[in-house]
């Protein structure tokens, strides 16, 4: 295998014409990596993408070849995946108003030039939910908003229409079932790319508690932060710190490693269905 690059949480890699996608416990939060590992974190996420992948299938075609056809080394963690030409857009569905999506609103009243009504809190459940694209940014830069006008100008409409159907299309259903489960996805992050015959496939990771805000529903109430079983603790810890937000980050103490790594596994269970 060759390792063709490295990122925030994922190293890919080539082999025999395929990706193989192998998922870390490395941890970034504000687009920074923090120098300390959450264990079994990248098989939970590997596991629970899977898992979702499944109940997707048939709105979108997905990236996957095999779960176990992987070196022994990545078991669990990794994932034999067809090579996509990535588009270069983060495809956003936000279903609850939380994060960036929060202080955009704030500021001008509408996320992604989608303009929303007033008086909505922090985590207010949105009328529908909206399709809110930001950049790809490089390593170490920060994705930053951008309006559908601006998927159109990039992509083309037909291309850009595709996008914002399909996102909110598995937004739509994986929010339906996680409700269905006692969990609130807020919002999630998709990427797309096209396979070999161009077809627009979902790739990298999809519904996990890295590319999503899970809260649990009995405790959702909006006007305050919700209880988080994504990565918002290490991120809520890091901002806590008095950390720029610039690297290298904060080492993580054993009390929040342990909190994570536990977050991320009840995700996982109530979602499936499965113990850990």
């Amino acid at each position: 295998m060759k390792l063709i690059h490295s990122g925030k949480v994922r190293d890919v890699y080539e082999d025999r014409g395929d990706i193989v996608l192998v998922a870390s416990d490395r941890v970034s939060v504000y687009d920074a990596i923090l120098p300390t590992p959450i264990p079994d974190k990248g098989k939970v996420l590997t596991q629970l993408s899977l898992w979702w992948f499944e109940q997707l299938q048939d709105i979108v075609p997905n990236h996957v070849i095999s779960a176990t056809d992987v070196p022994a080394e990545f078991e669990g963690r990794a994932v034999r995946c067809k090579a996509l030409k990535m588009v270069q857009v983060e495809c956003i569905a936000r279903g609850y108003l939380a994060g960036l999506g929060l202080k955009e609103y704030e500021r001008d009243q509408a996320v992604s030039g989608i303009e929303l009504p007033e008086g909505l809190l922090e985590g207010s459940r949105l009328p529908e939910p909206i399709f809110t694209p930001t950049t790809k940014a490089e390593l170490g830069a920060h994705d930053e908003f951008i309006t559908f006008a601006d998927v159109i100008d990039q992509e083309g409409r037909e291309i850009a229409e595709n996008l914002r159907e399909i996102t909110l299309k598995v937004y739509k259903r994986g929010a339906e079932i996680a409700r269905e489960r006692g969990v609130v996805i807020a919002d999630t992050k998709l990427e797309f790319g096209w396979d070999a015959d161009g077809v627009l496939t979902l790739g990298d990771e999809v519904l996990t508690s890295d590319s999503s805000r899970f809260w649990p529903l009995d405790e959702w109430q909006p006007g305050r932060p919700q209880f988080a079983f994504d990565k918002q603790f290490v991120r809520d810890w890091a901002a806590g710190t008095g950390w720029d937000k610039k690297a290298p980050a904060p080492e993580v103490p054993q009390e929040v490693v342990d909190v994570t790594r536990a977050r991320y596994i009840e995700a996982y269970e109530r979602i499936t269905g499965r113990s850990w």
